[in-house]
């Protein structure tokens, strides 16, 4: 298997090289976004199953928000609950043979802590406004201002290294030992690749919540009369 640090381009688009992990990507947002459309069109009183499934998925992560956050998921439902599912069918993804999973590649990980990034900075000004977003990083204390900066920046850049080497070290281990041994030895390993994929999706998501609700009620916390 070729090192994750390295990739090559599928094809050129104009000047643009396109790697495997962006292909996937797209595939990958293809089936999510024509899964939804297809199922809205098919929303019942009766609920098939597919139409069940999802109801207990937006259940779930309305449960998880309400519970990390005490306050209504709505804000932020579409948000997380999209970063678990890309997450979840990225990491899966790793099933299908000659597939590499794109979070198993230094890019696409380093784009979603990206994103919770500017995510804790839109939904932390949304509530608080820009002064009190500011603000936040004074707390408890002024002196505190770069150390919270600071803070704010690496945490980010643990969930990507977190993302990374997990996803990376299954893709590696299922790699070497189907290489080395029989078809049927792996089956195990790919079950547990499958239960890491989807508890990384599940951490990855509500480390974002837990990162925006610190920083919405940072920004909407009042300061201190002296």
């Amino acid at each position: 298997m070729d090192s994750p640090l390295q990739s090559e381009a599928l094809f050129m688009a104009g000047p643009v090289p396109i790697m495997p992990a962006v292909v996937v990507t797209w595939a990958i947002m293809a089936v999510l976004v024509l899964g939804a459309i297809l199922l809205k069109r098919r929303l019942a009183l009766a609920p098939s199953k597919a139409q069940a499934a999802a109801e207990l998925l937006v259940g779930t992560v309305d449960g998880q928000i309400r519970a990390v956050t005490g306050a209504a998921p709505e804000p932020y439902r579409a948000f997380v609950g999209t970063l678990f599912l890309y997450i979840l069918v990225a990491n899966w993804s790793s099933l299908i043979p000659g597939v590499t999973p794109p979070t198993a590649t230094m890019e696409t990980p380093a784009a979603l802590a990206a994103m919770v990034f500017l995510s804790i900075i839109f939904f932390g000004i949304r509530k608080g406004g820009l002064r009190g977003f500011l603000r936040g990083f004074a707390l408890p204390n002024p002196v505190m201002i770069p150390l919270n900066i600071l803070e704010s920046v690496t945490r980010s850049f643990s969930m990507f290294v977190r993302l990374f080497g997990n996803v990376v070290s299954g893709v590696f281990v299922i790699a070497i030992v189907g290489s080395l041994a029989a078809l049927v030895v792996p089956i195990p390993l790919m079950v547990l690749d499958l239960l890491t994929g989807a508890v990384q999706a599940y951490i990855f998501a509500i480390l974002s919540m837990v990162f925006i609700t610190s920083a919405v009620e940072k920004g909407a916390a009042k300061p201190e009369e002296s």
